[in-house]
């Protein structure tokens, strides 16, 4: 890879791992050499970006990492509102680019608040009433600066989970509570190796059940797969919806969006201010559990980031191993071998 590609997709790479998002971060590392050696990636893409007018762009990948692009769209979009106010900024043509909530943080880093959705590689999420996978966990990430405060940081799937958690279990060698994935009859699957192994894989919706709002993160699926698919013109789950085919790209749709508050209310530092007092007000809340302090969407990220800084990133057996095993698949020399 071109030495600024490589140190977009590392540092990309290692925030989500830092945010404890475990499974955006290294643990992808197989299947990113999975998709070049099956021809779905290019290592070294052409990204272009193929529309910029005033507020809106549209972006390239050229199959590459999706890392890349949608670095480079956020930025465009950050730039953009600081100009206008709020922009988007599209992307097709893409892969996986890790957790959502790299990109809207690097928003926010800036003093705008950033959104980030993002369409997937594979079917395995099932509607609400079906049997069979239509879409996959969606995701969507918000993030909002404050001014003393980091602000506000959410990043979620519209998945009662995402994929990567299935294979966190796998690797510790622990069951999947019911409710994340179903089998064939539709009935809750807790065993992650058999989850994992479906063809198709068979998630549920951010709800679990119909009962317990299952409508709902469909709702949400589908309006992150209009902003990152449909806009963009990407496949939907890696399929082509006009032939129902897959190619041999898996031409991945994302969606950035940033507003620039200060433009909008045209009163200095006032929304920092404000979102600060909000976010003190949620933490003040009279918890439930004494030992448990009512938290903001960001919190846990943030903790996981000082401590995972000072004590290191913890890696299990089965991932080294999977590591090693790329590195010996690539070529690449093996940088763990202090690892136990």
């Amino acid at each position: 890879m071109k030495p600024e590609h490589i140190s977009v997709c590392v540092d990309r790479m290692l925030e989500a791992d830092l945010m404890g998002i475990d499974s955006h971060g290294v643990g992808m590392l197989p299947q990113y050499e999975q998709n070049r050696l099956n021809g779905s990636l290019v290592v070294n893409p052409d990204v272009r970006v193929e529309r910029n007018l005033a507020a809106v762009g549209l972006l390239d990948a050229g199959h590459g990492m999706g890392h890349i692009a949608a670095t480079q769209a956020m930025e465009l979009a950050i730039e953009k509102a600081m100009t206008f106010g709020i922009a988007l900024v599209s992307v097709r043509h893409s892969n996986h680019f890790g957790a959502a909530g790299v990109y809207s943080n690097l928003a926010s880093a800036e003093g705008v608040i950033g959104i980030a959705t993002t369409g997937t590689t594979q079917r395995s999420v099932v509607p609400t009433f079906g049997r069979e996978p239509r879409f996959s966990t969606n995701p969507i990430a918000f993030a909002a600066p404050g001014l003393a405060s980091d602000g506000f940081s959410l990043d979620m799937a519209t998945s009662t989970v995402a994929v990567g958690k299935l294979k966190i279990a796998k690797r510790a060698e622990r069951p999947i509570p019911p409710g994340w994935s179903v089998n064939e009859e539709g009935e809750p699957e807790t065993d992650p190796d058999a989850a994992l192994a479906a063809v198709p894989k068979r998630l549920t919706p951010l709800g679990g059940t119909r009962e317990l709002g299952s409508h709902k993160g469909y709702g949400l699926a589908m309006m992150v797969e209009i902003l990152s698919s449909v806009l963009s013109g990407s496949f939907i789950g890696g399929y082509d919806l006009a032939t129902d085919a897959r190619g041999q790209y898996i031409n991945v749709g994302h969606c950035f969006i940033a507003i620039d508050p200060g433009l909008v209310r045209g009163e200095g530092d006032a929304f920092g201010e404000e979102l600060d007092r909000l976010t003190t007000y949620l933490r003040q809340t009279a918890p439930a559990d004494p030992a448990q302090p009512v938290l903001v969407p960001g919190d846990p990220e943030r903790e996981s980031i000082k401590r995972r800084t000072a004590q290191g990133i913890p890696l299990t057996q089965n991932l080294v191993h999977e590591i090693r095993a790329v590195t010996e698949s690539c070529g690449a020399p093996f940088l763990l071998s202090a690892a136990p």
